[in-house]
Protein backbone atom coordinates (compact mmCIF):
# COMPACT_ATOMS: atom_id res chain seq x y z
CA UNK A 1 0.00 0.00 0.00
CA UNK A 2 1.16 3.89 -1.35
CA UNK A 3 -0.09 6.49 1.21
CA UNK A 4 0.12 10.07 1.20
CA UNK A 5 -2.23 13.29 0.59
CA UNK A 6 -2.67 14.51 -2.72
CA UNK A 7 0.37 15.28 -4.98
CA UNK A 8 2.92 13.61 -2.73
CA UNK A 9 3.89 11.61 -6.02
CA UNK A 10 2.23 8.09 -5.50
CA UNK A 11 0.50 8.40 -8.65
CA UNK A 12 3.60 9.83 -10.80
CA UNK A 13 5.88 6.86 -9.19
CA UNK A 14 3.07 4.21 -10.16
CA UNK A 15 3.15 5.90 -13.85
CA UNK A 16 7.14 5.87 -13.57
CA UNK A 17 7.09 1.84 -12.89
CA UNK A 18 4.94 1.49 -16.15
CA UNK A 19 7.26 3.56 -18.05
CA UNK A 20 4.35 6.54 -18.76
CA UNK A 21 6.59 8.96 -16.46
CA UNK A 22 10.53 10.02 -17.05
CA UNK A 23 12.76 9.00 -14.40
CA UNK A 24 14.84 11.68 -13.49
CA UNK A 25 16.53 10.15 -10.58
CA UNK A 26 17.60 6.93 -9.22
CA UNK A 27 16.38 3.70 -11.33
CA UNK A 28 13.44 1.00 -10.72
CA UNK A 29 14.44 -2.38 -11.06
CA UNK A 30 11.93 -5.37 -11.52
CA UNK A 31 12.70 -8.94 -10.14
CA UNK A 32 16.60 -8.28 -10.44
CA UNK A 33 16.17 -6.58 -13.70
CA UNK A 34 16.80 -2.27 -13.89
CA UNK A 35 13.47 -1.42 -16.13
CA UNK A 36 13.85 2.28 -16.00
CA UNK A 37 15.28 4.14 -19.39
CA UNK A 38 14.42 1.40 -21.62
CA UNK A 39 12.99 2.26 -24.88
CA UNK A 40 9.25 1.03 -25.93
CA UNK A 41 10.43 -1.68 -27.75
CA UNK A 42 12.54 -2.97 -25.11
CA UNK A 43 9.91 -2.74 -22.16
CA UNK A 44 7.07 -4.15 -24.13
CA UNK A 45 7.74 -7.55 -22.23
CA UNK A 46 6.82 -5.62 -19.02
CA UNK A 47 4.18 -3.76 -19.86
CA UNK A 48 2.12 -6.96 -20.40
CA UNK A 49 3.62 -8.08 -17.14
CA UNK A 50 2.52 -4.75 -15.00
CA UNK A 51 -0.88 -3.82 -15.55
CA UNK A 52 -2.69 -0.62 -14.08
CA UNK A 53 -6.05 -0.24 -12.72
CA UNK A 54 -7.21 3.39 -13.27
CA UNK A 55 -8.63 5.90 -11.00
CA UNK A 56 -11.75 6.58 -13.28
CA UNK A 57 -13.62 3.69 -14.65
CA UNK A 58 -15.36 5.66 -17.41
CA UNK A 59 -12.20 7.59 -18.53
CA UNK A 60 -10.64 4.37 -19.12
CA UNK A 61 -12.58 2.91 -21.38
CA UNK A 62 -13.62 3.63 -24.81
CA UNK A 63 -17.25 4.66 -24.79
CA UNK A 64 -16.87 3.88 -28.85
CA UNK A 65 -16.18 0.23 -28.48
CA UNK A 66 -17.51 -2.86 -26.61
CA UNK A 67 -16.43 -4.34 -23.48
CA UNK A 68 -16.01 -7.39 -25.44
CA UNK A 69 -13.71 -4.94 -27.68
CA UNK A 70 -11.74 -3.12 -25.29
CA UNK A 71 -10.60 -6.20 -23.72
CA UNK A 72 -9.92 -8.14 -27.06
CA UNK A 73 -7.91 -5.03 -28.30
CA UNK A 74 -5.82 -5.58 -25.20
CA UNK A 75 -4.55 -9.22 -26.38
CA UNK A 76 -4.27 -7.81 -30.04
CA UNK A 77 -1.57 -4.68 -28.59
CA UNK A 78 0.13 -7.49 -26.90
CA UNK A 79 0.21 -9.80 -29.75
CA UNK A 80 -1.55 -12.39 -27.73
CA UNK A 81 -2.23 -15.47 -30.85
CA UNK A 82 -5.48 -14.31 -31.76
CA UNK A 83 -6.91 -18.28 -31.42
CA UNK A 84 -6.39 -17.51 -27.48
CA UNK A 85 -8.19 -14.26 -27.26
CA UNK A 86 -12.06 -15.72 -26.77
CA UNK A 87 -11.42 -18.00 -24.23
CA UNK A 88 -9.18 -15.32 -22.29
CA UNK A 89 -11.84 -12.78 -22.67
CA UNK A 90 -14.43 -15.16 -21.04
CA UNK A 91 -12.19 -16.15 -18.41
CA UNK A 92 -11.62 -12.94 -17.44
CA UNK A 93 -15.00 -11.45 -17.60
CA UNK A 94 -16.04 -14.24 -14.99
CA UNK A 95 -13.00 -13.79 -12.82
CA UNK A 96 -14.43 -10.10 -11.86
CA UNK A 97 -17.58 -11.43 -11.41
CA UNK A 98 -19.19 -9.86 -15.12
CA UNK A 99 -20.95 -13.96 -15.65
CA UNK A 100 -21.76 -14.63 -18.15
CA UNK A 101 -19.34 -13.07 -20.38
CA UNK A 102 -21.31 -13.21 -23.13
CA UNK A 103 -24.33 -10.87 -22.01
CA UNK A 104 -21.22 -8.45 -21.31
CA UNK A 105 -19.36 -8.53 -24.12
CA UNK A 106 -21.64 -6.43 -26.07
CA UNK A 107 -22.44 -3.96 -23.93
CA UNK A 108 -21.23 -0.47 -24.29
CA UNK A 109 -19.63 1.58 -21.10
CA UNK A 110 -22.45 3.46 -20.90
CA UNK A 111 -24.67 0.57 -20.11
CA UNK A 112 -22.51 -0.21 -16.99
CA UNK A 113 -22.91 0.94 -12.77
CA UNK A 114 -19.26 2.44 -12.08
CA UNK A 115 -18.35 -0.98 -10.13
CA UNK A 116 -19.16 -2.89 -13.49
CA UNK A 117 -17.18 -0.42 -15.58
CA UNK A 118 -14.02 -1.02 -12.92
CA UNK A 119 -14.73 -4.51 -13.26
CA UNK A 120 -14.28 -4.52 -16.82
CA UNK A 121 -11.10 -2.82 -16.33
CA UNK A 122 -9.51 -5.21 -14.17
CA UNK A 123 -10.55 -8.21 -16.71
CA UNK A 124 -8.49 -5.87 -19.57
CA UNK A 125 -5.54 -5.76 -17.00
CA UNK A 126 -5.49 -10.01 -15.88
CA UNK A 127 -6.39 -11.11 -19.77
CA UNK A 128 -2.48 -10.11 -20.06
CA UNK A 129 -1.85 -12.63 -17.37
CA UNK A 130 0.38 -10.11 -15.15
CA UNK A 131 2.23 -10.30 -12.28
CA UNK A 132 1.84 -6.94 -10.62
CA UNK A 133 -1.49 -4.48 -10.68
CA UNK A 134 -0.56 -1.08 -9.67
CA UNK A 135 -3.91 0.14 -8.33
CA UNK A 136 -4.24 3.87 -8.56
CA UNK A 137 -6.88 4.95 -6.14
CA UNK A 138 -9.19 2.29 -7.53
CA UNK A 139 -12.39 2.28 -5.58
CA UNK A 140 -12.35 5.92 -4.95
CA UNK A 141 -14.51 7.32 -7.27
CA UNK A 142 -17.22 4.42 -6.54
CA UNK A 143 -20.11 4.25 -4.75
CA UNK A 144 -19.19 3.40 -0.74
CA UNK A 145 -21.88 -0.04 -1.03
CA UNK A 146 -19.27 -1.12 -3.56
CA UNK A 147 -16.05 -0.16 -2.63
CA UNK A 148 -15.80 -3.10 0.19
CA UNK A 149 -16.67 -5.35 -2.80
CA UNK A 150 -13.89 -4.43 -5.30
CA UNK A 151 -11.71 -4.66 -2.06
CA UNK A 152 -12.63 -7.92 -1.73
CA UNK A 153 -12.13 -9.20 -5.79
CA UNK A 154 -8.81 -7.42 -5.51
CA UNK A 155 -7.70 -9.87 -2.31
CA UNK A 156 -9.32 -12.31 -4.44
CA UNK A 157 -7.42 -12.27 -7.13
CA UNK A 158 -4.12 -11.67 -5.62
CA UNK A 159 -4.53 -15.37 -4.13
CA UNK A 160 -5.84 -16.73 -7.02
CA UNK A 161 -3.81 -16.06 -9.43
CA UNK A 162 -0.97 -14.87 -7.82
CA UNK A 163 -0.86 -11.23 -8.82
CA UNK A 164 1.02 -8.53 -6.52
CA UNK A 165 -0.51 -5.45 -6.22
CA UNK A 166 0.90 -1.66 -5.39
CA UNK A 167 -2.48 -0.17 -3.83
CA UNK A 168 -2.01 3.63 -4.06
CA UNK A 169 -4.65 5.56 -2.26
CA UNK A 170 -4.91 8.62 0.52
CA UNK A 171 -7.03 6.02 2.41
CA UNK A 172 -5.02 4.65 5.39
CA UNK A 173 -8.12 2.44 6.48
CA UNK A 174 -8.08 0.59 2.86
CA UNK A 175 -4.61 0.26 2.75
CA UNK A 176 -4.59 -1.33 6.46
CA UNK A 177 -7.35 -3.63 4.80
CA UNK A 178 -5.59 -4.68 1.77
CA UNK A 179 -1.89 -4.10 2.30
CA UNK A 180 0.58 -6.35 3.76
CA UNK A 181 2.87 -3.22 4.19
CA UNK A 182 2.34 0.27 4.17
CA UNK A 183 4.57 2.96 2.54
CA UNK A 184 3.96 6.77 3.61
CA UNK A 185 4.79 9.14 0.65
CA UNK A 186 5.81 12.62 1.53
CA UNK A 187 6.41 15.41 -0.71
CA UNK A 188 8.17 12.77 -3.20
CA UNK A 189 9.79 10.88 -0.89
CA UNK A 190 8.82 7.44 1.45
CA UNK A 191 9.19 8.34 4.46
CA UNK A 192 7.71 5.64 6.51
CA UNK A 193 7.51 1.81 5.89
CA UNK A 194 6.49 -1.47 7.55
CA UNK A 195 3.94 -3.77 7.94
CA UNK A 196 0.61 -2.31 8.01
CA UNK A 197 -0.63 -2.84 11.35
CA UNK A 198 2.62 -1.63 12.83
CA UNK A 199 2.25 1.27 10.37
CA UNK A 200 -0.97 1.88 11.50
CA UNK A 201 -0.83 1.30 15.54
CA UNK A 202 2.58 2.54 15.69
CA UNK A 203 3.59 5.38 13.55
CA UNK A 204 6.91 6.68 13.23
CA UNK A 205 6.74 9.78 11.77
CA UNK A 206 5.22 12.83 12.59
CA UNK A 207 3.61 13.01 9.08
CA UNK A 208 1.57 9.15 9.58
CA UNK A 209 0.68 10.61 12.77
CA UNK A 210 -0.68 13.47 11.14
CA UNK A 211 -2.64 11.58 8.28
CA UNK A 212 -4.23 8.75 11.19
CA UNK A 213 -5.30 12.14 13.16
CA UNK A 214 -6.95 13.71 10.07
CA UNK A 215 -8.82 10.22 9.43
Amino acid sequence: GLVGESGSGKSTLGRAVLGMAPVTHGTITYKGSVISGLDDESFRPYRQKIQMIFQDPAAALNPTMTIGESITDALRIHRIPEAQRPARVKDALERVGLAPAGRFMPKYPSELSGGQKQRAIIARSICLGPEMLIADEPISMLDMSVRAKMLDLMDSLRGDLGIAFLYITHDLATARHFSDEILVMYRGEIVERGPSERVILDPQHDYTKTLLDAA
